[in-house]
């Protein structure tokens, strides 16, 4: 008898919504893009949750018309979305502050002209727009569990495609072996950025291999629509078995190279962050568990935290090799 072991990011099909739902969205979002592109003319839209109102962040992107994508059934999870209106409020971004709150401050950041270097050890260094790049890439959604290092976590459907997809597109020499990736530096526009205490810009790196595994991606929207600023626009990096600070926002520079980079926090405080920072339970942070997770915006629930965040059937293979490295922090 052939016994199948459902998979920690798999849901029932009973729980899915039905294609015929989505598909009568995708045709009313598709038209609400041209409403959203003529308000953008007008001034700022907004969209309200409740009695809260918040810009319509998406309002004047010229790639609008590109979402929502088509959404992948392969990665799925056993939790609600975190609303909306949690989600893109709720949010690191050092550049614009230590607080939580900053989306306010965030939306100063110039989407467009927005140009990505793509150097190091590859065939041909070049820079690309990031609407050419969105051409060349194929788009789908992905529904993921994001967690922070802090303790608390989300979940998330994001939009963007496959990082493997983009490390073919730079052509990387096989002596490669580490990205090296840079967020923006612009201190006029982001306030955060004016302290010098930090080693601006933000730098993080993968291991060729993290970066070319399946579940690791480029995203470019969330929620069906392009990412606001706040959340890292135009295009930041999503690899949901690892801590939140590995997923660097608003990236201007890809540097492949044989050397592995040290990132941001590494940088700060290498006995609490390490390069590999895979999540695990079991092994603490220095000032805090990890034993367990906040759902945000869900009036305090506390789960416990899965190895790998859950992904383990994906990634756990990376590491056999690597079990005498600082996997966790």
């Amino acid at each position: 008898m052939l016994i199948r072991r459902k998979r920690g990011w798999e849901v029932p099909e009973s729980s899915v919504t039905p294609e015929h739902l989505v598909m009568n969205r995708r045709r009313l979002l598709g038209a609400g893009a041209v409403a959203a592109a003529s308000l953008a003319l007008q001034g700022q839209g907004w969209f309200s949750f409740g009695d809260q109102k918040l810009p319509d962040f998406a309002a004047g992107d010229p790639s609008l018309p590109l979402y929502p994508a088509m959404r992948s059934m392969r990665y799925r999870v056993d939790r609600d979305l975190t609303e909306e209106k949690v989600a893109v409020t709720y949010n690191n971004f050092y550049e614009f502050g230590s607080s939580k709150n900053v989306w306010q401050p965030a939306q100063k950041l110039a989407l467009r002209p927005w140009e990505i270097q793509i150097d190091g050890m590859v065939e041909q260094p070049r820079t690309v727009g990031v609407d050419d790049l969105l051409k060349a890439m194929a788009l789908e959604e992905r529904t993921y569990r994001f967690r922070c290092v802090e303790a608390w976590a989300m979940t998330v459907p994001w939009t963007g495609f496959a990082m493997k997809q983009f490390v073919e597109f730079c052509k990387p020499l096989a002596s490669a072996k580490y990205i090296r990736m840079e967020t923006f530096k612009n201190p006029e526009v982001a306030s955060g950025q004016r302290a010098s205490w930090y080693p601006w810009p933000y730098v993080e790196g993968l291991a060729i291999d993290e970066a070319t595994n399946e579940l690791a991606m480029i995203a470019t929207g969330v929620y069906g629509k392009p990412l606001p600023r706040q959340m890292g626009a135009p295009i930041r990096l999503v690899v949901p078995w690892k801590y939140g600070f590995k997923n660097i926002k608003s990236i201007v520079r890809f540097h492949f190279t044989d050397q592995r980079p040290k990132s941001f926090w590494e940088e700060i405080q290498g006995s609490e962050y390490g390069f590999w920072a895979n999540v695990n339970p079991k092994v603490p942070h220095p000032r805090w568990s990890q034993a367990d997770e906040e759902l945000i915006g869900k009036g305090g629930t506390r789960v416990p935290t899965q190895l790998y965040n859950g992904y383990g059937d994906f990634v756990a293979g990376l590491y056999t090799a690597r079990e005498n490295e600082k996997l966790w922090m």
